[in-house]
């Protein structure tokens, strides 16, 4: 009986030690993504072989980035593409779009919010994705703040039509947005001129740190709204580069430990340039990933 109760005492510790641990509170079943554009050449070639690859690194997500223009997945329709995630073991919960003011060579760009958002949905909902991300603004799409205002508008549109789909709506920052326009960062006005429930923010870390941005203030002054994070280094040069997860000067710890308070549910490794093989690179960062933080 003592054994009994030792047994359950000491079940009911590591129980509550679970349940306190930051990094187990990092995300839903310590999923571990990358965003496909960091291997884009290698999806372009051989996506297949790619996946199979990137799933074999031990990452067990994907962050798609190429449905914009093409309305396809890598070349595939959005129930092919779900099947060759699931042959890898890999699950792509947010996929990348644009706005959709430019236009190619005369015509609207189709995949995107303002052109063909409704088939943008539905194939999302076939290929499994919960949150479609509006990437990038162009500098043509930026301008003043009331054009951010106009922005936030169509984020808004765009977001309560996903919802019906069961599809959460992000805005993904550079640097740009943290540019004060008189007095006022349009990250703020877009922060603030958005639905808290239509439209949340997916924090690329190395861009808000860049811009002089502090994550976890960010987090604390707008609680619930990060679902999604892009974790990618910055090297402690004067131009600021790119680099491995790890190597650079962010504090992940810091940040992964207000996981919670950010509302975060799924982050991706991402790193747009690298010294040598990408693979070699995201290789580097989910190691230390695995050893520091999930």
């Amino acid at each position: 009986m003592n054994s009994r109760r030792s047994f359950v005492k000491s079940a009911a510790l590591l129980s509550a030690g679970a349940l306190f641990s930051p990094s187990l509170l990092a995300a839903p079943k310590s999923y571990i993504g990358l965003q496909l554009y960091t291997v884009r050449e290698a999806m372009q070639q051989d996506p297949a072989g790619t996946l199979a690859r990137i799933a074999k690194l031990g990452y067990n997500s994907v962050e798609g980035a190429t449905y914009t223009g093409s309305q396809k997945f890598y070349g595939m329709d959005p129930t092919a593409f779900a099947k060759l995630l699931k042959q890898n073991g890999l699950i792509m919960p947010s996929s990348h779009y644009r706005l959709g003011e430019e236009q190619d060579k005369g015509q609207p760009v189709l995949g995107t919010m303002l052109h063909g958002w409704d088939k943008a949905v539905d194939d999302a909902a076939q290929a499994g994705v919960k949150y479609m991300v509006c990437a990038y603004l162009s500098e043509a799409e930026r301008g003043n703040l009331d054009h951010y205002k106009y922005v936030a508008d169509q984020l808004n549109k765009a977001g309560e039509r996903s919802k019906k789909a069961g599809i959460q709506l992000c805005y993904h920052n550079h640097d740009f947005e943290f540019m004060a326009q008189d007095g006022q960062m349009p990250f703020d006005l877009l922060l603030n001129n958005t639905s808290k429930d239509l439209v949340k923010m997916e924090l690329d870390l190395f861009w808000a740190t860049k811009a002089g941005q502090d994550p976890v203030a960010l987090f604390k002054k707008h609680p619930g709204r990060f679902p999604l994070w892009h974790v990618k280094d910055m090297d402690n040069t004067p131009k600021k580069n790119f680099t491995e997860v790890g190597s650079g000067v962010i504090d992940f710890k810091r940040i992964f430990a207000q996981a919670n308070t950010a509302g975060m549910k799924y982050f991706f490794v991402e790193q747009d340039q690298t010294p040598g093989s990408p693979f070699d690179s995201i290789q580097k960062s989910i190691a230390h990933i695995k050893r520091t933080l999930v």
